[in-house]
């Protein structure tokens, strides 16, 4: 067995070893399966969602626009790196008291009780579901990729052996052992990638001789404008590309239930620090390598592929296991928040929500088990039959995300008018939009990017169909009080903390704190 094997067998299990310790502590229960108990502080908070929405795209699809873009992908990294501070910023605080006043434990159920209506969590649970399997789907892919490159085995096999590890700690340990795996993934992720960095730099004899190299091949990759200077003037793009990571990640339920599970609000402030930290390290490398890559491995026929050759050329084979296990990370770290949240939306706010009849806590836990091991299987049938591209997967799912979702959840906690049909046009109209401008090409046909118009659209819908519906439908008392509570920085008072649902009773202490 190499050395590379090694190092992955071994990662692999520990990410196992994490999954099944989870599940011995706090996965018997609905709440300890989905969120922790809410227990979790700033540095947790902010790696898993800074893993979490980083995935398989950071070596797959940012190495590829880089190879083929050269510096116009900076545009998208200059987005991501603010991405985690500004989600944690202006929902973090907020949305941990919100949901703890409303009752809430899943950011579908969230939203319904913000917005009240039985519809509420039916839409947004469809959209949602929708988005999380294509950019599941581009996880697995990923996986199987770079997997095969280190096994030589093929991308089916590899595919399936990533996913059934992936499966298997998110089966055993709900979301205490996706919080903790991505916690240490991401800290493999970064000396992985700031490894192959160094290295690469090494190889073409530093950054300024990269540069007059990548010259050489074509000056226009050192402009932030792209290839033949195609995205010159084209403002609606270059937009698009800045807010699709920054505003974006407000929008996806996987990454704003890491607010819904901090042990208390004042986590956010910290864990703002960890993520900018995190991010400067982590994002301009992977387009910086991908960059370099067309003078280290030219004329590679899957530019994907850009990162996984250049390590495999600029590493030494002990290293390679060690960064082949950080490709991993950001892959499995991804993939394993996209099923466990699908897994949720499924029970909880499906299942659960719909079904007549009491639904006891263990049974809704096997409920999010199953859908998880049967999201695995299709999702991976899907990637073997019909494998798209990695980048336009993350590209698609986001848009859509954020378009349906980041109006609604950053309304729920800055503006009181926001009411139920606002928020489900919201939905509908961003949803309707992303996916049209998607499909027309709006970013060729008319310079707008896809998000860029599903987010105007929605933005538009809630707040022309709020104000048109006051009086028709108020917000009710009750979720009135507690977003102006939301919005103090205060402890929370014990008549709002006494009406939570009965399940959140263990965490009245926590909310007693700022």
């Amino acid at each position: 067995m190499s050395i590379e094997l090694v190092f992955l067998v071994l990662y692999f299990a520990a990410m196992l070893g994490i999954g099944v310790w989870a599940a011995r502590r706090k996965s018997a229960t609905t709440e300890g399966f989905l969120l922790a108990d809410r227990s979790l502080g700033p540095a947790v908070t902010a790696l898993r969602l800074q893993s979490s929405s980083m995935s398989g795209y950071m070596f797959l699809g940012a190495g590829s626009l880089g190879y083929s873009q050269g510096y116009f992908g900076m545009w998208y990294a200059l987005g991501d790196v603010g991405g985690g501070v500004l989600n944690l910023s202006i929902l973090g605080r907020r949305m941990r008291k919100l949901s703890a006043m409303l009752g809430s434990i899943t950011s579908i159920g969230y939203l319904e009780h913000r917005y009240p209506s039985p519809w509420t969590r039916a839409i947004a649970a469809a959209v949602a579901l929708f988005c999380m399997f294509f950019y599941v789907l581009a996880q697995f892919l990923a996986g199987g990729q770079g997997l095969a490159m280190v096994t030589g085995l093929s991308v089916d096999v590899s595919m399936i052996i990533a996913v059934s590890v992936i499966i298997g700690y998110t089966f055993l340990g709900g979301y205490l052992a996706v919080a903790y795996t991505d916690f240490v993934q991401a800290i493999v992720m970064v000396i992985g990638m700031l490894w192959i960095l160094v290295a690469t730099l090494q190889y073409v004899g530093g950054l300024t001789a990269g540069h007059e190299q990548l010259a050489a091949v074509d000056a226009d990759l050192l402009t932030m404008w792209g290839v033949d200077q195609q995205y010159l003037g084209e403002w609606g793009v270059i937009i698009g590309a800045v807010l699709i990571f920054s505003i974006g990640y407000m929008g996806w339920p996987h990454v704003n239930v890491s607010h819904m599970a901090m042990r208390q609000p004042s986590v956010a402030r910290r864990a703002g620090l960890y993520a900018t930290g995190f991010n400067l390290a982590f994002i301009p490398a992977a387009y910086l390598i991908g960059m370099m890559a067309l003078v280290i491995v030219p004329n590679l026929d899957n530019p994907e592929l850009a990162i996984f050759e250049v390590a495999a050329t600029v590493l030494p084979s002990f290293a390679l296991g060690i960064v082949m296990a950080a490709i991993m990370a950001a892959i499995m770290s991804t993939a394993d928040a996209l099923l466990l949240q699908a897994g949720t939306i499924a029970s909880h706010d499906l299942w659960g929500r719909f079904r007549k009849g009491a639904v006891d806590e263990r049974s809704s836990v096997n409920v999010s088990r199953i859908t998880v091991l049967v999201l695995g299987v299709i999702g991976v049938v899907l990637a073997i039959t019909e494998p798209p591209g990695v980048f336009s997967i993350v590209v698609f799912a986001t848009s859509v995300l954020g378009a349906a979702f980041v109006p609604v959840y950053v309304c729920a906690v800055w503006w009181k008018k926001a009411n139920t049909p606002g928020a489900l046009a919201s939905i509908v109209v961003g949803t309707v939009a992303a996916v049209t401008a998607q499909l027309t090409g709006s970013s060729d046909s008319i310079g707008f990017d896809p998000m860029g118009i599903g987010i105007t659209c929605s933005v538009i819908a809630i707040v022309v169909v709020s104000l048109l519906t006051q009086r028709s439908s108020p917000v009710p008392e009750h979720v009135l009080v507690a977003v102006e509570e939301a919005a103090r920085v205060r402890p929370v008072p014990a008549r709002l903390a006494a009406g939570e649902d009965p399940t959140l009773a263990s965490q009245l202490p926590d909310l007693d704190r700022r």
